[in-house]
């Protein structure tokens, strides 16, 4: 469920994930990412809303999705006035991440953001993921629909 208190615990599988995969460099960006795709269901889709969380790696870059069951409420890059309380979340995404968008699935939609993990030295870290993507990945799931 998309809920403040399950964007913290995201953190916790991310740090220990990605520690597994000997990926330290990228963990305080990826957590900053869990925690503002997290923040924006709950924000414009509604707290409690069914999510399900998915991490994964390939040779360049990390992925990190988050699907929701509302494909109306599209993430949205705002530039929000210096006083304003709310509207960051998705600049904040931008600024942290190397590539981000969204995938539209007919009654929901995943918003994803990928990091690029040093693993190997490229000069557009996006094109260095998307290259990689037909590659074989690791990957780590969460259902957070509450069901399992």
């Amino acid at each position: 469920m998309a809920e403040p208190k399950e964007a913290a615990e995201l953190r916790r599988l991310v740090w220990r994930q990605l520690t597994e995969w000997g990926l330290p460099e990228v963990i305080e960006a990826a957590q900053l990412c869990v925690s503002e795709l997290v923040a924006n269901v709950v924000t414009h889709v509604g707290e409690g809303t069914p999510t399900a969380f998915a991490l994964t790696m390939n040779d360049t870059c990390v992925r990190i999705e988050i699907r929701d069951p509302d494909a109306r409420a599209l993430p949205t890059l705002l530039a929000p006035d210096t006083d304003a309380e709310s509207g960051r979340g998705m600049a904040i995404l931008d600024a942290v991440a190397d590539r981000w968008g969204v995938i539209l699935h007919g009654d929901s939609k995943v918003t994803w953001c990928e990091l690029a993990t040093g693993s190997r030295p490229a000069t557009d870290h996006a094109s260095g993921c998307r290259q990689a993507l037909g590659r074989a990945q690791r990957h780590f799931e969460a259902d957070l629909s509450g069901t399992g």
